[in-house]
């Protein structure tokens, strides 16, 4: 198996983190298709898996590995002067398009045993030969979690905006990013299953948030399904769907491969925002 070496000139990786407060709401998924994505751009990328105790990218992927995180965490330690990232690596390869995966520990006893120093290291300095790092995180404001959104070169804030109780959710964590001083443009608004029927406009979130979203992927479950029971991204799976040209336009966003274009104007008014202003105790 083909494993990445590191250049002799250090540079910095663009690092994107795909982050939620909610659990289950198709992280890992937009993870593995962005970095397939820009994989299949010509960059060269490494997708972490840092959600620690229920890493799924693997398992997506259909691949298996005993070297994970915690493995290069104890060579680290151990033997600083032979470590080697690219002997924890995993490569996916599909029609050339190849990028590399740090698998997330395989026993949750080692996600408690994580040192955080040791792991931004990896990520920032052992990592930084590659293009773009992307970094599928869980759904807690942990101290790791925390670490690596400080280091990230974006924030993919992720939600799923269905009813109340979800856009309560969405907008307390976004408060929580910018309460930790994260740069507003540094924090990128993604609604996953956009165009689901629900009650709640897009445009409603964008206004209580004051922010535009900055993409949406539609909803597209036979495509996702057959994604992951054929352990393939969205772009070998399901090349036509309506989801994997979304993929491929959010990718575009990250490569200037295409313009963003300018939000769609929000206009002021009663209604149901009005309803949802009242459930904040606007």
């Amino acid at each position: 198996m083909a494993v990445a070496t590191q250049n002799s000139i250090e540079r910095g990786s663009v690092i994107i983190s795909v982050f939620s407060t909610t659990p289950g709401i198709g992280k890992t998924i937009i993870a593995i298709n962005l970095a397939a994505g820009l994989a299949h751009e010509g960059y060269k990328v490494c997708l972490a898996d840092l959600d620690l105790q229920f890493g799924d990218v693997l398992n997506y992927l259909k691949l298996s590995s005993v070297n994970t995180v915690a493995g290069a965490q104890r060579a680290m330690l151990d033997h600083p002067d032979k470590f080697r990232i690219g002997d924890f690596l995993m490569e996916y390869n599909h029609s050339g398009v190849s990028f590399f995966i740090l698998p997330a520990p395989l026993y949750v006893y080692d996600a408690y045993q994580t040192d955080i120093q040791i792991v931004s290291d990896i990520i920032t300095h052992r990592l930084n030969y590659f293009d773009y790092v992307v970094l599928d995180l869980n759904s807690m404001f942990s101290a790791l979690n925390l670490a690596m959104l400080d280091v990230s070169t974006v924030i993919n804030y992720v939600g799923v905006i269905d009813f109340l109780p979800a856009l309560k959710n969405y907008k307390i964590g976004y408060d929580t990013l910018i309460r930790f001083e994260y740069e507003e443009s540094k924090i990128r608004l993604v609604e996953n299953r956009a165009d689901s029927q629900k009650l709640i406009e897009g445009s409603d979130v964008e206004r209580l948030l004051g922010e535009p979203f900055y993409h949406r992927l539609p909803n597209d479950y036979p495509s996702v399904n057959k994604s992951i029971n054929t352990g393939q991204p969205l772009m070998f799976a399901a090349p036509d769907s309506k989801l994997t040209k979304s993929f491929d336009a959010l990718v575009g966003l990250y490569t200037n491969r295409q313009g963003t274009g300018k939000p769609a104007t929000l206009t002021d008014g009663g209604g149901f925002f009005g309803g949802i202003k009242k459930f904040f105790g606007f």
